[in-house]
Order: C-alpha cells, then sequence, then structure tokens
C-alpha cells in the first residue's frame, strides 16, 4: 500500500518545490531568464519524444554548461531563497528587522530631543499594558518614525500622554501614566513627565523613554530607576541588551514549524 502511493508522494513534492522556486523567482527581475529556461527544457524534452538525435546532442553538450551559467546569473535569488529554509539566515533577517526599527526609534527620539518637543515613549516588554491602553486612543498602527513623531507636534490632540509600543506595533497613544510615589530620584527641572515615566517602571517591567521639553534631555526609566542624560549610543545599547537578550537569541534560532509555514 505504501509503495504505491510513493510516486504520489514524490510528485507532490516536486510540485510543492516547483511552486516554491517559480513563486520566488517569478516577481523578480529574474522572471525572463525562468520563462527561456522552461522553454529550453521544453525543447529538449520534445527532441527525445520526437527522435531528433543531432538537436538532442547539441540541447544536451549545451545543458551542461548551461547548468553551471544558472549557478551564476541566479547566485543572488538562489542565496535568498536558500536563507530562507537556513536556520541561520532567518535568525539574522529577524535581528537586522530590530536593528533598523531600533536605529528608527533613536533617530525619532533624537529629533524630538533637538527640537526641544517633550515626549513619552513606552516599550512593552513582558507585563502587558492594555490596562492602560483601554484608558486611551487605540491605534495598532505600525511603528514609523513619522508617526512618532506626528504624535508628540504640540499642534495634534494626542501628543498628552504618553505611546505604548508592542514589539513593532503602536498600541495606544494619549495613555495616562501612574505617577511615582517616590520622586526622591528627579531632579527640580524633572516635571510630571518623568514623575510618570518612573511611576511606570516602578509598576510594571516596561522601558519608559522620556524626552525633557525643557532642557532636550532624554531620560531612560527601568525597573524603578531613572537613568538621565542619556546619549544615542548608550540609549541603542540599553535597549538591545533589554530585548535581545540571550535567551531571546537562543528561541529565535529554534526551528518552529508553524511559525516556518505562515512566512
Amino acid at each position: 500500500m505504501f509503495h504505491s502511493i510513493l510516486p504520489f508522494i514524490e510528485m507532490l513534492i516536486l510540485a510543492i518545490m516547483l511552486n516554491y522556486l517559480l513563486s520566488f523567482f517569478w516577481n523578480t527581475r529574474s522572471k525572463d531568464l525562468i520563462i527561456g529556461l522552461l522553454a529550453f527544457m521544453f525543447i529538449l524534452v520534445a527532441s527525445s519524444l520526437l527522435n531528433l538525435p543531432i538537436l538532442h546532442q547539441i540541447l544536451t553538450q549545451i545543458s551542461s554548461i548551461l547548468l553551471i551559467a544558472i549557478v551564476i546569473i541566479f547566485q543572488p535569488e538562489l542565496r535568498a531563497a536558500l536563507s530562507k529554509l537556513s536556520l541561520k539566515g532567518r535568525r539574522f533577517k529577524e535581528f537586522t528587522e530590530f536593528d533598523r526599527f531600533l536605529d528608527q526609534l533613536a533617530g525619532s527620539v533624537y529629533r524630538l530631543s533637538e527640537k526641544r518637543i517633550g515626549a513619552l515613549i513606552i516599550l512593552e516588554h513582558e507585563d502587558l499594558l492594555d490596562e492602560y491602553a483601554s484608558k486611551a486612543v487605540i491605534l495598532n498602527s505600525r511603528f514609523t518614525p513619522e508617526l512618532v513623531e506626528s504624535i508628540f507636534a504640540t499642534t495634534t490632540p494626542l501628543h498628552d500622554g504618553a505611546i505604548i509600543i508592542r514589539e513593532q506595533l503602536i498600541v495606544a497613544a494619549s495613555v495616562i501614566l501612574p505617577l511615582a510615589e517616590d520622586s526622591s530620584q528627579l531632579t527640580r527641572s524633572m516635571g510630571t513627565r518623568h514623575r510618570a515615566a518612573l511611576g511606570l517602571s516602578q509598576h510594571t517591567d516596561a522601558l519608559v523613554i522620556a524626552i525633557s521639553e525643557e532642557s532636550g534631555k532624554v531620560s531612560i526609566a527601568r525597573e524603578g530607576v531613572m537613568t538621565r542624560g542619556v546619549k544615542i549610543d548608550r540609549f541603542t545599547a540599553i535597549i538591545r541588551s533589554i530585548f535581545t537578550s540571550p535567551k531571546e537569541k537562543e528561541s529565535t534560532g529554534k526551528f518552529q514549524l508553524k511559525e516556518w509555514i505562515k512566512k
């Protein structure tokens, strides 16, 4: 019974492989080359079926050279296609996306800092912040630097309060945060914005970024500790150390069939 269905299994595997390759190359600059390759294979098979020995021999000789040519011509596309099947390639892609997000976030934060526009940005960690988001303006918008800077522009109705970012999604804006009861870490130049950042960090494991409207300095509140005057290099280092911990790096390297199928 099993041997009788083996040909069908082989055909299914070949169909899946062919579909994957065609779907990957079809919308690229290599589409015309794929069509030409299929035409060449069709002529090669036809020359054998129609008993055209001279044409078949010539095409057979060409096919050995063509195989090397295909590897050279399709090198970038083949590398990209194989990287999708590689665990290392998938992990590299994920970290590249995070680094891109972090660079964009840092750019937004320090542009607001230069313009001395006050802002509160919350990076959600393991503790969900739905309790605070539900009382604010729900956005559920993909993070972009332009959106962040537009929200905190003083002429917009959402500039008061904080925004919550979950992974690369801006969940809510105009979020009201609890004020810190113990404000001994805050200086006189720090107002309600910094007190709110410190207060949320005392109740959750979120990382809160506060930009001073008066001085333009960037502060980070984390686990009840306020770090003031953070420069951009240290800013990115702090966030990367928290959101790409060694444990998370190991987990991203594990092969998850369900997630792979979805992508």
